[in-house]
């Protein structure tokens, strides 16, 4: 890309950002990091939704390029190009219209950049500048080392032509970066805590299963396994269908290859969908075990709630997924619900710690910048 074309790619991701940046600036709120911190984990729970979305359109290779589309800032700038693509190959990786949800995610996912590195910076601030007793600036930023990081995973998720690897690590490196922004807003919050370690061990086994479930999840997806398995609760009819699990999860390999480059079986893809299904039932007996002993706990019976509403509606939308072919809608909406589980077992732990990490809450002064005026 040229420098101009690189500046105006910066300055769309800006624009994105600017929007947020008023809210948070307009508001009345004295605690403005707080109020950003937050904004910003919505922003990045839509941009994990936008990107399973991308996915499940096939519009990951939209733009074959990176960090633009075709060497340019956006689509119509590259429409030629795109044109031409798109008349050699119809029904092909690109279109304009993929083209433009590719393009749309990298802007939301600049955004949110942006929004990281004024985090970070206003988190030094109020250390280096007010001396206040507030939270340690670094978890901001190590927060903004990992965005920096998912940019990486991004590129290489085109440049490798949709790697099932890469594909499934940058959606994980997402939802990491998702629970350090939750933590991050969390720290700021007036909310008690409450002295429970078995609850918070519960919690520490929820959130692990949770995450290999989303790892397995996103295999699946990467590998478009999802109707390998189109009958419930068998699979191809059979409580243990023929499958190749040495091939399904070869780790370091092209989309729809083997190791050796033959073409992936269908034994393959079976074994990746059920065990993403199997896995499942160790997904449900962690959250419930979880839930039940939140439930017991008055302070954090809400928690309870919260939790098992999300788990019913992953296990619905999991379902539907199979029974109903796929809809798009659907299937967002469980890449969703698997971040809001993790969004929401991190509110767990945090309410659950064994020391308070509010140290700011003595002081809650504004922020020492535009933002706080």
């Amino acid at each position: 890309m040229t420098p101009v074309s690189l500046t105006w790619l910066a300055l769309f991701g800006v624009a994105v950002a600017v929007l947020p940046l008023l809210f948070v600036f307009t508001s009345r709120d004295p605690r403005k990091f707080r109020r950003l911190a937050w904004v910003t984990v919505f922003l990045t729970l839509d941009l994990i939704m936008f990107g399973s979305f991308t996915r499940l359109t096939d519009s990951g290779l939209g733009c074959p390029d990176w960090p633009g589309c075709y060497g340019h800032s956006n689509p119509m700038s590259a429409s030629e190009a795109i044109m031409q693509a798109q008349t050699a190959m119809p029904s092909g990786p690109v279109t304009v219209t993929k083209a433009w949800i590719e393009m749309l995610h990298r802007y939301l996912a600049l955004a949110v950049g942006v929004l990281v590195i004024v985090l970070t910076v206003q988190a030094w601030r109020r250390v280096l500048v007010t001396g206040e007793p507030v939270a340690s600036p670094w978890l901001a930023t190590v927060t903004l080392f990992w965005v920096c990081l998912q940019g990486a995973f991004g590129a290489l998720t085109v440049t490798l032509k949709l790697q099932p690897a890469i594909v499934t690590m940058h959606l994980l490196g997402g939802v990491v970066l998702l629970a350090l922004l939750t933590w991050l807003a969390l720290r700021e919050d007036r909310v008690p805590q409450v002295s429970a370690p078995h609850v918070r061990t519960l919690a520490f086994a929820a959130l692990t299963a949770v995450f290999v479930q989303i790892a397995l999840g996103g295999w699946v997806s990467s590998n478009y396994a999802v109707m390998a398995c189109s009958d419930f609760p068998l699979c191809q009819g059979e409580l243990w269908p023929l499958m190749n699990f040495s091939e399904g999860f070869t780790g370091w390999r092209s989309l729809g290859r083997t190791a050796d480059g033959a073409l992936i079986s269908f034994q393959a893809l079976v074994a990746i969908h059920w065990t993403h299904r199997a896995f499942a039932i160790v997904v449900v007996a962690a959250v419930g075990a979880l839930i039940v002993q939140l439930w017991r706990l008055r302070e954090l019976s809400h928690l309870a709630r919260g939790l098992f509403v999300l788990l019913s509606m992953q296990l619905l939308t999991g379902l539907s997924n199979v029974v109903l072919q796929w809809p798009l809608l659907l299937a967002v909406l469980h890449s969703g619900g698997a971040a809001l589980l993790i969004a929401m077992l991190v509110v767990v732990l945090h309410r659950t710690s064994h020391k308070s990490l509010n140290l700011h809450l003595a002081s809650p002064s504004p922020l020492v910048s535009p933002i706080s005026e």
